[in-house]
């Protein structure tokens, strides 16, 4: 029964992923500004017969809805088309950035999981205690950052001034890693190749601190309230009377009951990860989908911005799947 119930999901989804692909198409196509003038405009002089010819391989020759029609049926085969800039597939440029775009998310993710845990769970037991304020009042400042405004800051602070971390990139240019899977961190360990782990790690901490506080702010201020609520709940107080040990009480009965709107917000969180990926990129010059693609907005590469939005879109989606499927597994009362 629930693998049917994930199935008919599923196929609710799917409208939701045309319906994105349709909106992408439509907004790169009212941006101003023309891709084969932006090219042309980088080669120097060209023909109005090299202009043309261009236009017609692009199929930007065609009306709107002919091209529309094209990229969805191009879609529905797998085939996000080609670079117009760099005249390769989309797929193989998306499947080269995805490893730097996902070990950066990871990162972000694991840093917000270790900060936001810890101090929801104090904030709340410690209510209205000058840890608590403190607290709620360091996750309104973290919310209150503009990530990018953020990241330079830790730039200047430990990159610059006190030069404990570096400025850019995933590794160093003298680490000579094997790359296996394309995540840097993982092929360290697989190669063994130790410089290249403390390098990679080394390089990741501050945009993963970036990426990972303003989510951080948000999901511990959720679960305080969460908390709070399961704190004072009638099962809470019977277990105290039964004299279980505080600890139990609250990381054993309080804690799991808090974490379905909390699970709630972090799939959610997972899209601004995505998103915010493009900002902490270009500040960090990572070499992810977030930097590539702000350069395809720029170059008016329409396939390139296309193809990455739906990769986005999917993976915000497919996201949303899981935290629902994991409800059903805190609370068996919820269905899917």
């Amino acid at each position: 029964m629930r693998v049917i119930k994930v199935i008919e999901r599923i196929l609710v989804m799917i409208p939701i992923v045309v319906g994105v692909a349709v909106i992408v198409f439509l907004f790169m196509r009212l941006m101003p500004g023309d891709p084969v003038d932006i090219m042309m405009g980088q080669g120097g002089a060209v023909s109005a017969g090299e202009v043309e010819r261009l236009r017609e391989e692009f199929n930007l020759d065609k009306p709107l809805h002919v091209q529309l029609g094209l990229f969805l049926s191009d879609l529905v085969r797998g085939d996000l088309g080609n670079s117009y800039i760099q005249r390769r597939p989309v797929k193989a440029l998306i499947l080269g950035r995805l490893p730097a775009t996902i070990e950066l998310a990871l990162g972000g993710f694991i840093v917000s999981l270790l900060i936001a845990f810890p101090v929801g769970i104090l904030s709340a037991v410690r209510q209205n205690t000058w840890l608590d304020r403190l607290s709620m009042a360091g996750s309104f400042l973290g919310i209150s950052m503009p990530p990018f405004w953020l990241g330079i800051v830790l730039l200047l602070l430990f990159s610059v001034q006190l030069q404990w971390l570096p400025v850019q990139g995933r590794i160093g240019h003298d680490a000579a890693l094997q790359q296996i899977t394309g995540f840097y961190v993982l092929d360290s360990l697989l190669t063994r190749n130790w410089a290249a782990l403390r390098s990679s790690l080394l390089h990741l901490v501050l945009p993963s601190i970036t990426l990972g506080l303003p989510m951080a702010s948000v999901v511990a201020r959720v679960l305080r309230s969460s908390m709070l609520e399961t704190l004072r709940a009638d099962y809470v107080t019977l277990a105290r009377a039964k004299g279980a040990h505080e600890g139990r009480v609250v990381m054993g009965h309080a804690l799991s009951n808090a974490l379905i709107p909390t699970i709630t917000v972090v799939g959610l969180q997972v899209g601004v990860l995505l998103g915010g990926n493009m900002i902490v990129e270009t500040v960090f010059s990572w070499p992810g989908l977030g930097r590539m693609v702000v350069d395809a907005i720029f170059d008016r590469d329409f396939p390139l911005v296309q193809g990455t939005v739906m990769v986005y879109a999917f993976i915000f989606v497919l996201t949303n799947l899981v935290v629902d499927i994991l409800y059903t597994y805190l609370n068996p009362k919820i269905q899917l």
